[in-house]
């Protein structure tokens, strides 16, 4: 089952369970794609988004709630920290299981040598092949280090 589906049969399923915090989120989870939907109409893409898509967005909004959270614990506001953190648990049960640091350390590996990559110009390469396999499977602004370092 594609994303977008499994997101509204966890929206209707929240609904019927009156379980308000939750069908909140994924309502959230559900604009935003609408929106990228809207946006993809308007460059003549007449589909919407594909899972890959989705998957960015997902993770972009998981991201996004982990630096509010922080913000919130270092100005004392425990109460929306726990909501934020409560936000990324439902966002996450869509992304697919994010990979170990010695499997992103492998997928590094097998990118530089599938791109050929020999000096820091291949970065490029080397991300865009990563991206297009393990989004939402890894944090790139780890992964970019990582990579520069293997190029260096």
């Amino acid at each position: 089952m594609e994303l977008r589906a499994k997101v509204s049969a966890a929206l209707k399923q929240a609904m019927k369970d009156k379980a308000a915090d939750r069908l909140s989120t994924l309502r959230l989870i559900n604009a935003a794609i609408k929106d990228k939907d809207i946006a993809a109409r308007a460059e003549g893409n007449e589909d919407g988004v594909g899972d890959v898509e989705v998957l960015a967005i997902l993770g972009k909004m998981s991201k996004q709630r982990m630096e509010s959270a922080r913000a919130y614990e270092e100005g004392g506001r425990l109460d929306l920290a726990e909501s934020e953190r409560d936000e990324i648990k439902v966002i996450e049960e869509f992304l697919p299981q994010q990979l170990s640091d010695e499997e992103a350390e492998q997928a590094v590996a097998e990118a530089v040598a599938e791109v050929g990559a020999d000096s820091i110009r291949d970065m490029g390469k080397v991300m865009a092949v990563l991206k297009s396999r393990y989004t939402g499977q890894m944090d790139f602004g780890t992964v970019g280090p990582k990579v520069k370092a293997r190029l260096s």
